[in-house]
């Protein structure tokens, strides 16, 4: 048996002992464990923000369409037609937004698909839709004068509007006329039982050689009445040589005037007068056609006459063409029923020289070329009275091009 002493400890204190252990441990524990399920529980840090807002309705389809993710990046997205056509878009660099770069289409819904991963690469989906605005009708239009095409130095630009137009204003903003040199000029109204006519003329005639660019935005524009825009409308043309016709009546004569030059003198005869219908209109016309050959009708006097080397200069029946019959009357007196007569050969010589858009100088008759005689009686009104059709304030306008939206709409 050992004589070591035997050391008895108080029951209290091995218990206080062994509850500041077991204490410790279980505090250490219950950190680790507050810290694991803090991070487990915590949603993706990613945020996707749609414009137009998701669900919209009534969307026009040129605004601008985009999606963008707040502290992420996306990884891979599309937005769709109903049928299931992707829509062109390109990233941000940075691959934070993507936005589309063509045109949408009216009263058609889209949808966004994708995928985008946060800065806790914690994927979130992409997932969202659009429905665009759906017009009571489109309204298509025309303009006059086509790509590269060389015109006169009295040419208007025209635009004819298949249907009513009423906001004007609204129009006349999102056209857009570029010139080379600067022109100064100002958009009119017309009255058109067709549908509103739009025209742009310069104060004068232009300066020959000058380039002209006309952009329309047409598209998802409001024209009022729940009609739209059908499409945007472009052309670039250019100013040709100035060629003027100077045609008295008195004089029984016509010259062309070419860059300040006279190049022809022609023994001609102009309407005779007997009548209001057979009266040649004074004021500048503007050529817009011409044919070789040509079916007229005057009634009671003719029909389906063929006449040769007609060049039209009025809507209400006035040419400059070839008329045989009218020769010994060519020079010294007025016998026709109001267009211009020359002999066949003057005819076509002056006929290969006519352009679309010259101006043909009628003076020395009794009654005034106006509304009543067509639809291009421009440059018989004055220029303060012009700037009175516009649906805005009237002031002229020299501005710049902008670019049109690419491609069909989708």
């Amino acid at each position: 048996m050992s004589n070591r002493p035997v050391i008895r400890r108080p029951v209290a204190a091995v218990s206080a002992v062994l509850l500041v252990v077991v204490a410790l441990v279980a505090g250490c524990s219950t950190d680790r464990g507050g810290d694991t399920n803090s991070a487990r529980d915590a949603g993706p840090v990613a945020k996707v923000t749609f414009a137009p807002e998701n669900d919209a309705t009534k969307v026009n389809p040129t605004v601008p369409v985009s999606v963008t993710v707040s502290d992420g990046t996306i990884d891979q997205v599309a937005l769709t037609n109903a049928n299931g056509k992707q829509v062109a878009g390109e990233f941000t660099p940075d691959k934070r937004s993507y936005k589309i770069i063509e045109p949408l289409g009216y009263d058609a819904t889209y949808t966004w698909t994708g995928t985008a991963v946060g800065t806790d690469r914690k994927p979130i989906p992409i997932d969202g839709k659009f429905t665009t605005l759906a017009p009571k009708n489109t309204v298509p239009a025309t303009i006059n004068i086509a790509d590269n095409q060389e015109v006169g130095i009295a040419a208007p630009i025209i635009l004819q509007f298949k249907a009513a137009v009423q906001n004007k204003a609204a129009v006349e903003k999102a056209m857009t006329i570029a010139t080379d040199p600067p022109t100064e000029g100002a958009w009119a109204w017309f009255p058109d039982d067709n549908g509103s006519r739009l025209h742009w003329r310069p104060k004068d005639y232009w300066v020959p050689g000058t380039t002209v660019h006309v952009s329309a935005k047409l598209y998802g524009l409001d024209l009022g009445g729940g009609n739209y825009g059908y499409s945007d409308l472009t052309t670039d043309f250019r100013i040709g040589r100035s060629q003027i016709v100077k045609a008295n009546a008195p004089s029984h004569r016509m010259q062309v005037v070419r860059d300040g030059r006279t190049v022809f003198d022609f023994a001609v005869s102009y309407g005779e007068g007997d009548e209001p219908r057979n009266v040649t209109r004074s004021g500048v016309h503007v050529v817009t056609e011409k044919y070789e050959d040509f079916m007229m009708s005057n009634p009671p006097f003719y029909t389906n006459v063929r006449e040769r080397w007609a060049v039209r200069i009025s809507n209400n029946g006035e040419f400059i063409h070839a008329n045989p019959e009218s020769l010994s009357a060519q020079g010294s007196s007025n016998v026709t029923n109001g267009c211009i007569n020359l002999s066949p050969a003057d005819a076509q010589a002056y006929f290969g020289t006519a352009l679309y858009g010259d101006p043909v100088e009628v003076t020395g008759t009794s009654i005034a070329l106006s509304a009543a005689d067509g639809d291009l009686y421009d440059w018989t009104i004055d220029w303060q009275t012009w700037k009175t059709m516009s649906a805005l304030d009237g002031s002229t306008s020299v501005i710049s091009a902008t670019p049109v939206a690419p491609g069909p709409p989708r």
